[in-house]
């Protein structure tokens, strides 16, 4: 077996994989703040000898570590392998996380440009979170209650804080909830092209990944305003993991700790170096009160 890590800002996401690829399992974990912990949780559920482990997400390095990882990718990477494994023939990759969303390009399975926003709430999986939230409809069913919407309602402003401004005005107005989160699915996607695609073509076939991937309302106006048709893979929700865990098929030997390391006790604490301009801040990790990483050194000297 082989193990995927996608350690991001809202969740990690772990998949299983044998020698072929074949998904043995999957595991959506929220982080609440504390990647580590949401680790060892999947963990507990990994089946199977591990022979390679491969790590991606924001918190990808520390992760590394703390498990024994064998590659260590970014996001970019990951999101294509996945997506190449799924359909070959993917030409473009829209990916909306939590807290960031991307766009990759990609030429006979190549990735060869790619745009991300990781300034900008909204648009992303938490910003639809609070809104759901806000108007009181559960965040599975925000994306059907778009599909109940019988008018075009205009939600302006290319920022998370405008476009809840204008959400409200236009509650206060006497608009219908499901005209208004369809109003708002168009204006994020608009946001989206805007932002990313920045008038760059975009070829089919699509894959639309990411936890927002769940939103048919998101799906529905990207296809809208894109003017292509969007496939959402079967696991849409993990595939920066499946793309970790292919990439490790060519393992010989694993640094994996083992599951026993769900056992183990990791404490993380800072301080700034003063060696010279940078004032890096430096994590440094321990594992059963060893030092096993610091973290964070621009130069190098801490590594």
């Amino acid at each position: 077996m082989y193990l995927g890590i996608d350690s991001g800002s809202v969740s990690t996401n772990l998949v299983v994989i044998d020698d072929k690829g074949k998904i043995i399992s999957t595991e959506y974990i929220r982080n609440y703040g504390d990647p580590i912990v949401s680790v060892k949780k999947g963990l507990k559920n990994v089946k199977g000898e591990i022979k390679g482990v491969g790590v991606t997400g924001s918190a990808r390095n520390l992760i590394a570590k703390v498990v024994g990882g064998d590659i260590v990718k970014n996001e970019i990477t990951c999101h294509s392998v996945a997506a190449r494994f799924v359909d070959p023939d993917v030409r473009t990759i829209i990916e909306i996380g939590g807290q960031d969303s991307k766009i990759i390009f990609l030429e006979d399975g190549v990735p060869v440009d790619f745009n991300m926003n990781t300034v900008c709430a909204a648009g992303t999986g938490s910003f639809l979170d609070q809104q759901s939230q806000r108007m009181g409809i559960k965040i599975e069913n925000f994306g059907e209650e778009s599909l109940k919407s019988k008018k075009d309602v205009i939600v302006r402003g290319r920022c998370g804080i405008f476009v809840e401004s204008d959400m409200i005005n236009k509650q206060q107005s006497g608009f219908g909830k499901e005209d208004i989160i369809k109003g708002l699915c168009d204006a994020l996607a608009r946001n989206y092209f805007n932002n990313l695609a920045k008038n760059k073509k975009i070829h089919e076939p699509v894959l639309f990944q990411g936890g927002v991937a769940a939103n048919i309302g998101m799906k529905n106006a990207l296809e809208k305003i894109s003017g292509k048709k969007l496939t959402i893979p079967k696991h849409y929700d993990v595939m920066g993991a499946l793309g970790a865990a292919l990439l490790t098929r060519n393992v010989k030997e694993t640094k994996f700790k083992g599951i026993d390391l769900v056992k183990h006790d990791f404490v993380i604490s800072t301080f700034v170096c003063k060696e010279c301009s940078n004032y890096c801040e430096i994590s440094v990790v321990k594992e059963n009160n060893k030092i096993i990483a610091h973290l964070g050194s621009r130069c190098g000297k801490w590594s």
